[in-house]
């Protein structure tokens, strides 16, 4: 075994990698850039080093900065996690010239699967079932048209050199394949390096199911069974689970033994995933080798009772397999979601900031988190925007859900946005619960799983109520503190000269303004909203806990009151609040509305499309904008003329800054 193991990667795999390899008693080396210096895998290693500048091109893309750490620390090995490098041939063969170990296939196997092209030819030759297509040499757009007009429509392009959901495209008739195909280049370009891409007939309603498999330098290949991954949005996976719903014991004997098949044409070795779209039917089709560990190997690892990182490190090590196949076991269900800074109620848009406050469930044998940040750290727009990965086990399927629902309810999540809603409700949609969710139910069917746009009232009025104590509860604490703690100005019951006063409440949901009159105090209150009066009696908040007699009605929440925000969870679904302070409240005159082309984040120009003078069409794509891995269209707001152009390709822009104006 190694004695000293660099990590080149960051956030929760490679505190995930850390972890594993001090458990082994291997000293651990970590890389970070100018965003990273304070993040979580730096503070975990035994010690860290600087790469370079925010940007993954400046930084964890930079071989020659992490070799060089490697040579000057002593690095007997290099584990590269997953993303950046980890599936880059020539880095691989770089740290094999340099003398040190490369947790991971050799660069050859990469190679012969780092094209989703040659490795298609590869398994067709080999017996494995490949979806038919296109995956010659000559990319012209002109053999591309008439290639896709012979496969036939809808039919899917894909970067040859891709992964992680990008660089796909769905093209449904042959008009709209030239835009489609030169987006796809370019997003390629732009993620991978290469444009190079891949045409393929698009199976309608299809599973998305992949095996994990493991290969030693002795010959030895196995597979860990299936994980699957079908519940999808824009090919970028959002539930995994481990064992399928989906697949039938014959089913899954022939897709274990097809992985490894698979492997073996390869000369594979290490941790790697086949993955294979499944036909309604049950006909399986390769799609590609992963060679490295995915994302969602926690899901395995809880099924099999193994660590498939201790795995990786002893197989690089020159150990055999530590089972044979027939000594593989699986044990109950595991299910993982990805917690991310994103607005699910406007197209996903990625969030950056300060995590103000971060409450996860605790772990326990039947809830695992893994996670680069913590409390108080800062989701940068240079990386992926993942906070975590909650993992949840249980003896069956039902269970397994269970757990996830009540795990779910317990994060909460203050600062950039995030999915924690989205997840809810897809836990408990009727396609996941039935287990007949496709890869494109969500992009079909998303208007199911975003927030409602009816209030709930008793949920308001729980909020409201929440905040009432947690105003009332500050003042007692502020007054103990004075030389007159009696002092009948420290209360908050709105009390005035001659009247019954009110306190106003200014709440906002999904830029909604929402004012509710409150009059009372001490858990008894009359609310009025929206012309509406209503009574709150009996009302106690305990340990995070409102229980409140509601219009009648007992009923008990779950609560999170911040100065800035207030969330209620009744078990099921949460209501999530920002409060207004209008002492602080400031009104911005001239906005200039549907003149502007604005940055909705931070991020960097990659494509101008439009010039001044030029007249543009509601809708039209004027700027495309990169951010946190993906591009963003900026459109024209209405018909006009562009007036003003104020940035340039390849310049960075902050968040809400002006891109573009239209005439007036």
């Amino acid at each position: 075994m190694f004695d000293r193991l660099l990590i080149a990667n960051r956030g929760e795999i490679a505190c995930r990698v850390i972890r594993t390899a001090r458990r082994l008693g291997i000293h651990t080396i970590a890389v970070f850039s100018d965003a990273d210096a304070d993040a979580q895998h730096v503070r975990l290693a035994d010690e860290a080093h600087h790469i370079g500048g925010p940007r993954p091109q400046d930084s964890y893309l930079r071989g020659d900065a992490i070799l060089d750490v490697a040579r000057r620390t002593g690095a007997q090995a290099i584990h590269p996690g997953y993303g950046f490098l980890s599936e880059n041939a020539d880095f691989a063969d770089a740290v094999q010239a340099a003398g040190l170990v490369f947790v991971g296939p050799p660069g050859a196997s990469m190679r012969r699967m780092g094209s989703k092209a040659g490795a298609k030819d590869l398994m067709a030759a080999a017996g494995v079932p490949v979806v038919p297509g296109y995956t010659g040499e000559d990319q012209s757009p002109e053999r591309l048209q008439r290639e896709a007009d012979r496969i036939g429509y809808p039919l899917m392009i894909k970067a040859a050199h891709g992964g992680g959901g990008k660089g796909m495209r769905i093209v449904r008739s042959a008009e709209e394949f030239p835009a489609l195909l030169e987006s796809c280049q370019r997003e390629a370009k732009n993620a991978f390096g290469r444009d190079r891409v891949l045409l393929e007939r698009y199976i309608e309603h299809p599973r998305h199911i992949e095996i994990q498999v493991f290969a030693d330098h002795h010959g030895g290949v196995i597979h860990l069974g299936e994980r699957e991954c079908s519940a999808q949005r824009r090919y970028q996976k959002v539930l995994e689970e481990s064992p399928s719903p989906f697949l039938t014991p014959a089913l899954r004997t022939a897709m274990g033994e097809a992985a490894v098949q698979a492997a073996r044409a390869i000369g594979y070795v290490n941790a790697g995933t086949v993955e294979f779209i499944v036909a309604p039917s049950g006909e399986f089709y390769f799609m590609e080798i992963n060679t490295r560990l995915q994302v969602e190997h926690p899901v395995t690892e809880l099924v099999t009772g193994l660590d498939l990182v201790e795995w990786q490190l002893r197989i690089a090590a020159g150990e055999p397999l530590p089972l044979a196949q027939q000594d593989i076991r699986q044990h109950g269900h595991a299910i993982e979601v990805r917690l991310y800074a994103e607005d699910p109620d406007a197209g996903f848009l990625p969030g950056s900031g300060t995590l103000r406050t971060l409450h996860l469930p605790a772990p326990s044998r039947h809830v695992r988190i893994d996670s680069g940040v913590i409390e108080g750290d800062t989701v940068t727009i240079f990386y992926d925007p993942m906070i975590a990965k909650l993992i949840v086990w249980d003896e069956d399927r039902p269970r397994a859900l269970a757990r996830l629902r009540e795990a779910l309810a317990q994060c909460q999540v203050q600062g950039p946005k995030s999915n924690v809603a989205f997840l809810e409700r897809l836990a408990r949609h009727p396609a996941v619960v039935e287990g007949r969710i496709d890869t494109g139910y969500l992009d079909r069917h998303l208007d199911e799983f975003l927030t409602p746009t009816t209030l709930d009232i008793p949920a308001l009025l729980a909020a409201a109520t929440a905040c009432l104590l947690t105003q009332e509860s500050d003042a007692r604490l502020a007054s103990a503190q004075t030389a007159d703690p009696a002092s009948p100005w420290a209360l908050t019951d709105g009390w005035r000269l001659g009247h019954a006063g009110a306190r106003r409440l200014r709440l906002q949901h999904g830029g909604q303004d929402l004012t509710l009159l409150a009059q009372g105090d001490n858990g008894h209150y009359q609310i009025d909203h929206a012309g509406q009066r209503h009574a709150v009696d009996a009302a106690r908040l305990e340990a995070g806990e409102l229980s409140a007699r509601i219009d009648g009605v007992m009923r008990r929440y779950r609560v999170h009151c911040s100065t800035d925000a207030v969330t209620v969870h009744d078990g099921s679904t949460r209501l999530h609040l920002q409060r207004v302070d209008e002492r602080h409240q400031t009104h911005h005159a001239g906005s200039s509305g549907d003149q502007a082309i604005r940055a909705p984040m931070p991020g960097r120009v990659v494509l101008v499309q439009a010039s001044p003078g030029e007249p543009v069409k509601a809708g039209q794509v004027v700027l495309v904008l990169e951010a946190m891995k993906m591009e963003l269209a900026l459109k024209a707001p209405r018909d006009g003329v562009l007036a003003e152009l104020r940035t340039a390709a390849g310049e960075f822009v902050d968040a809400d800054a002006v891109l573009a104006t239209l005439e007036e």
